[in-house]
Formats: C-alpha cells, sequence, structure tokens
C-alpha cells in the first residue's frame, strides 16, 4: 500500500500501527511501528511475512483471527513500560478479510476503569 491509502495522522500517532494483508504480510508501518520494530529491521519488515517472527502459539492466534475475524488484546511488560496490544482483522469495501491491524501502545501500570451506562 502507498502513503495515499492511510490518513496523514496515522503516520504521527503515539502508538505502533501495524498492518499486514490476509496473507500475514507486512503492508504498512507507521513511524513508531518502524521505531519498535527496529532491531528486526523497522521499516525493511514491510513485505515480509509476520509469522516468520512468531512462536507457533502466537501464529495459532493469527490463523484463527484471519480466518473467523474478531480480536485479540493483552498487555505485556516490556523493556520497563506497560503496553496494550490490540489486533484485530480488517476488511475490504466488499466484506472480504483484508488482513490484521496491530496497535501498541504504552499505557500506565494503574490505569484508571470506569463504568458507564
Amino acid at each position: 500500500m502507498d502513503k495515499a491509502t492511510f490518513p496523514e495522522w496515522v503516520y504521527g500517532m503515539d502508538c505502533a500501527v501495524t498492518v499486514v494483508d490476509s496473507d500475514c504480510r507486512i503492508i504498512f508501518m507507521n513511524e513508531r511501528s518502524r521505531q519498535t520494530f527496529a532491531a528486526r529491521g523497522g521499516g525493511d519488515l514491510i513485505g515480509h511475512n509476520i509469522l516468520d517472527y512468531h512462536n507457533e502459539r502466537s501464529c495459532g492466534i493469527i490463523r484463527r483471527l484471519l480466518a473467523e475475524g474478531g480480536s485479540n488484546a493483552y498487555t505485556i511488560s516490556k523493556e520497563e513500560k506497560r503496553k496494550m496490544i490490540y489486533q484485530t482483522v480488517w476488511h475490504h469495501p466488499d466484506g472480504t478479510t483484508g488482513g490484521l491491524v496491530e496497535l501498541s501502545m504504552v499505557i500506565p501500570e494503574e490505569m484508571p476503569h470506569y463504568v458507564r451506562s
């Protein structure tokens, strides 16, 4: 995908946005994503298959999401930072599965939770 495919604001978001197609090939990484994965190649990862960088359990989750839809969300601690990871399927305008989007954002250790009606 070229730059025109994504709105300008997605490039400078303060969270990592990584997009893959239905064949698990990375098609987009915003600047934060490129920084996050710099040790593995950063922007040079575009075109690579994400399954090559995940363990079998994670590959199973990715395959399930692509086959069934839905989302996967969890938190991690890495380099003394707590992060929330949110992965969800994206669709083409005709409704077919296009691939996955992953958002990775730093969150505080203690985060308020509100119940709204």
